[in-house]
């Protein structure tokens, strides 16, 4: 069985018709410790895949608003041990690496995925980001990854980008762009939800 995990309503929406009634769906709300419960009802439910979709911050300044990528691995780059044990940030206490496993289907771009619980415009953010390789951003999808590895789930997902680092305040484009990153997302997922199923 596969279940949608999804932040929002909005998000939802967009991808109802792709879906249809062949996929269970939880709307979990924003933030990691919200989607991570989610992965953990939809396992519980009995999934042996968990697919999140929704919209994301692009890192990389040649992306555009409306632009969709699968993500190749997922990295909870909020997670800090290293005054404790030395790690480097997004390093959890059981790995030794951040990159969580993610399995893009190839039919859309693929890229690293950051993931974390706050919208921000932080150079301190964007360094350690760029540090780890990461090009997509949001504040869900590596929390699926970290609950779907634990029980050795397959994890997708599919991201359209709202805002743009580099092109002004990212918080004040999402706002402005999500109606066209909802459209782009809703487009992609009717192909995606095929190759998926």
């Amino acid at each position: 069985m596969k279940v949608v995990v999804i932040a929002m309503e909005k998000e939802a929406e967009a991808v109802k018709a792709a879906f249809g009634d062949g996929f269970k769906t939880i709307v979990c709300g924003i933030g990691k410790v919200n989607a991570a419960a989610a992965a953990q009802q939809a396992i519980d439910m009995g999934a042996d895949e968990v697919l999140n979709c929704g919209l994301c911050g692009g890192l990389d300044p040649q992306m555009k608003v409306g632009d969709v990528y699968e993500v190749e691995s997922a990295v909870e780059y909020d997670f800090d041990l290293a005054q404790i044990n030395g790690t480097s940030p997004g390093v959890l206490n059981e790995k030794d690496t951040p990159y969580l496993a993610a399995f893009p289907t190839g039919v859309y771009p693929s890229r690293i995925l950051a993931s974390g619980d706050r919208f921000t415009d932080s150079d301190a953010d964007f360094r350690l980001l760029d540090a780890l390789k990461c090009t997509l951003k949001d504040m869900e999808g590596a929390a699926i990854a970290h609950v779907c590895e634990k029980n050795s789930v397959k994890f997708r997902s599919l991201k359209a980008v709202s805002d743009v680092r580099g092109l002004g305040s990212m918080p004040g484009q999402y706002m402005r762009n999500m109606s066209i990153a909802l459209e782009a997302l809703s487009a992609a997922a009717s192909r995606w939800a095929g190759l998926v199923r």
